[in-house]
């Protein structure tokens, strides 16, 4: 899709499967609300095809679509119940009132507002409102539902609530979903596939387990969770497996995350680790950097530690491998592990297997 010289989405290929939740997860710009419009058919593309069960939709008007589409303000209308909101869409079809209420009183039922339909949405929680468009979303039992960043404006622990009843009621109606968030907290929780976007193109697709554990590259290991980046350049591989030196002359070996690379040695390369994967341990300041049976150890010492509430986050500068992010769960009692100030002197270690390499 092109907007005079921008291409807005760039050679992309999808298929979605039915009864699936997929999200485009990307930062603004990257073009995943424009998929989304194309799908709904607010938007037109400049090239290619777009099926929606199997049927060609160029040139088909958005209400002859059966996609339905909800946004982050839910355009309700403040003059209706709750019940005129949900069932405008059949009205508008010429379905008979006595089917026009049942089907309202499902779709009430189906997001739990049973007994909310004389209510005035202006009444209402944002939460609750939020169901009102949805219940008017799916009471035409679209073949897709699109949604369009539908959270953004409700508070934190309001938008994770919203989360698990949105993939509940997903799993309840099995009708495919497509979702739309720059959010990956919100992604992760909800999706059974993620398409990461960035300028317009998909960087990589899958599972939230497979973006996570094995990012393809540098871009989608940064947005998909936390990592720590270490530069490098290729001295051996096989195998799936790469040797990578450091500019500071730390060998490391990890595993090559994107299938289809070719590595070379000498390729530049760039190491990630999950900040979850680090051990650290008192040091006496006077430790060299090992590794050996698959370990490594670097000494460092402590710039920040911070207080999370069921972690706490400390920042270890190392010589070896820069600044790292580290986490550790808390834990009381016995099993309490010992905590660390600014200044102290510490060993970090990692288990290779941890360690990721990103070809590209």
């Amino acid at each position: 899709k092109q907007f005079g010289p921008v291409t807005a989405v760039d050679r992309m290929t999808l298929r979605v499967a039915r009864g699936e939740f997929y999200s485009f997860l990307g930062p603004s710009g990257c073009g995943k609300t424009t998929t989304l419009r194309m799908i709904a058919g607010f938007e037109q593309p400049t090239e290619g095809t777009i099926l929606l069960d199997g049927q060609p939709v160029a040139g088909v008007p958005p209400y002859r679509r059966n996609v339905n589409t909800v946004f982050q303000h839910y355009a309700l209308f403040p003059h209706m119940d709750v019940a005129q909101n949900v069932g405008y869409g059949l009205r508008q079809k010429g379905i008979k009132k006595e089917e026009e209420r049942k089907r309202v009183a499902d779709s009430l039922d189906l997001v739990r507002l049973a007994g909310y339909g004389g209510r005035r949405t202006w009444e209402m929680s944002g939460g609750q409102q939020q169901r009102v468009a949805l219940a008017r979303a799916l009471i035409n039992h679209p073949t897709v539902l699109l949604l369009d960043e539908p959270l953004g404006a409700l508070d934190r622990k309001l938008r994770h609530e919203m989360q698990l009843e949105l993939k509940d009621l997903q799993k309840r109606v099995g009708i495919t979903f497509i979702y739309v968030t720059h959010d990956q907290e919100e992604a992760m929780t909800m999706s059974d596939v993620i398409v990461v976007l960035k300028d317009g193109l998909i960087q990589q697709q899958g599972s939230p387990t497979e973006l996570y554990q094995a990012p393809v590259n540098r871009f989608v290991a940064d947005f998909i969770g936390t990592s720590n980046f270490v530069e490098g350049r290729i001295v051996g591989h096989g195998g799936g497996q790469a040797e990578v030196e450091t500019a500071t002359g730390l060998r490391l070996s990890g595993v090559v995350t994107d299938p289809s690379a070719s590595p070379v040695n000498g390729d530049p390369v760039t190491i990630a680790i999950r900040p979850e994967r680090f051990r650290v341990e008192a040091g006496g300041g006077g430790e060299a950097a090992q590794r050996a049976d698959g370990l490594v150890r670097v000494p460092g010492r402590v710039s920040q530690g911070t207080y999370l509430g069921d972690q706490t986050e400390y920042r270890v500068a190392t010589d070896h491998v820069g600044e790292l992010i580290i986490r550790r769960q808390n834990e009381t009692g016995e099993a309490a592990a010992r905590t660390f100030g600014p200044g102290e002197p510490v060993v970090v270690s990692w288990n290779e297997e941890a360690t990721l390499v990103l070809v590209s």
